[in-house]
């Protein structure tokens, strides 16, 4: 191997030698760090929704493709709805970590116990209105009225209606609806069928109504405010029901909204409105919930039916504690760097840089050290030759020294200095050495003459 070479990995070994320590000591406080940080997110996470044929499943499937450009899997569990959805994520061996849950629905569902071993759950903001709908059909209504309108909650009294399924948000607001105006359900012919059989059974005249709570996207919703012969509920007194019920809102459906060319409806219809949050458990990954409240401003942040445009999503009227990374978009928008970097490397840097600065502040002094101790570890390689060297000149001046064993050894000792290897920086000393050496031989001699 030709010397420079092999002075040049001479010089490299040494070097990593000297610098090992402290790059291994950067490389496990990175490790802690991102063990601790967690930057990169799960690539699945469970979405709880409704029925199938519900708003929240269409919604889910839009958050599902939205996702899927981030890499990350957004697998939909259908649910009876809202309450259901609730249980799902308190329940804490479930894997639901993220639901649609309607405004009125977080009511208790266990003992204090119970609800202090669940897991705690933040809200990712307001995202979309869910009016209360109750539909009816016509020849129903004209039983009660001569026009065959209903315009009073009293008037549903006694008709074959149903409340929404168990497990769904409908059954506690329509029970609170009903309270309001000094009813009970006992006072109905009430069922819980599940949404399309009960919207089957209405329109083969088995029921005379049915209440559901969704956004207008839900097909069925769509369906039933252009199909002939069923009427919707107007809420003439939605003012005093939220009021009443902070989770409830005043809205209205324009005229003409559904279908211009047919003026469907034929008059601005007053309902009243839950409103729908996306809600996590707390331990939910904060760039999942980062990439949620961005989606969400693309889903419901256009105009709809009722909501104007830029609405939503909202941090107001959510009924869980508002996620800090919600917060901050809600306030700040997008991070800054999410703007011109891959959400991925924009993500690492932005929970990496404070881990990224302390390590820096740590290892900058430390790594002082390196250049002295680097240069100590060279010059040790001709140092340790010295005390052989200086054992040979103290032997020298004793009375009994051998100069032709001394010679000897000095003889050894060269060979041995011979074949050291330094950078071209620190061969002054090994020439140095060599120097000392010719010039203890020199003395040796002249002993062994005299």
């Amino acid at each position: 191997m030709p010397r420079a070479i092999r002075d040049t990995l001479i010089s490299a070994r040494e070097l990593l030698l000297t610098t090992g320590p402290f790059i291994a000591l950067a490389v496990a406080l990175l490790a802690g760090a991102y063990y601790l940080l967690k930057p990169t997110p799960p690539t699945r996470v469970v979405l709880a929704t409704g029925s199938d044929q519900g708003a929240y499943a269409e919604f889910g499937k839009r958050y599902r493709d939205e996702l899927k450009r981030y890499g990350v899997e957004v697998e939909l569990r259908s649910s009876h709805g809202s309450r259901e959805n609730l249980r799902m994520l308190r329940d804490a061996k479930g894997d639901v970590e993220i639901a649609f849950i309607q405004g009125g629905a977080s009511e208790s569902q266990g003992t204090q116990a119970e609800e202090e071993a669940q897991p705690p759950l933040m809200s990712l903001g307001s995202m979309f209105y869910e009016p209360v709908w109750i539909f009816y059909r016509e020849d129903a209504g004209k039983k009660v009225s001569r026009d065959g309108v209903i315009s009073d909650f009293s008037q549903l009294r006694g008709l074959r209606i149903n409340l929404g399924p168990r497990g769904s948000g409908v059954p506690g607001v329509m029970n609170r609806l009903l309270k309001a105006n000094l009813m009970e359900r006992e006072d109905l012919q009430y069922s819980n069928l599940d949404l399309v059989p009960s919207v089957v059974g209405m329109l083969a005249g088995t029921l005379d109504a049915i209440a559901l709570i969704s956004a207008p996207e839900s097909p069925l919703v769509q369906m039933l405010l252009q199909t002939p012969g069923i009427r919707l509920y107007e809420f003439t007194q939605a003012e005093a029901y939220a009021r009443r019920y902070r989770f409830l809102s005043p809205v209205t459906l324009p005229r003409g909204v559904v279908d211009l060319r047919r003026n469907v409806p034929p008059r601005d219809t007053v309902l009243v409105a839950a409103t729908c949050s996306l809600v996590a458990r707390e331990d939910l990954h904060p760039a999942l919930v980062q990439l949620f409240v961005q989606a969400a401003g693309r889903i419901h942040g256009g105009s709809g039916w009722i909501a104007h445009a830029g609405e939503f999503p909202s941090p107001q009227k959510s009924e869980f504690p508002l996620a800090r990374d919600a917060e901050r978009y809600y306030r700040n928008g997008p991070p800054l760097l999410q703007r011109y970097l891959p959400f991925w490397l924009a993500n690492l840097v932005e929970r990496m840089w404070v881990a990224l600065f302390s390590i820096a502040v740590i290892l900058i002094p430390l790594g002082r050290v390196v250049p002295p101790l680097y240069q100590f570890r060279i010059r040790s390689r001709i140092f340790r030759w010295y005390r052989e060297l200086r054992r040979i000149e103290d032997a020298l001046g004793r009375k009994d020294a051998d100069p032709v064993a001394l010679l000897e050894d000095l003889e050894k000792l060269e060979l041995k200095a011979e074949r050291i290897t330094v950078p071209l920086a620190y061969t002054d000393e090994l020439y140095d050495l060599r120097s000392h050496i010719a010039l203890v031989r020199a003395r040796l001699k002249l002993a062994r003459s005299g």
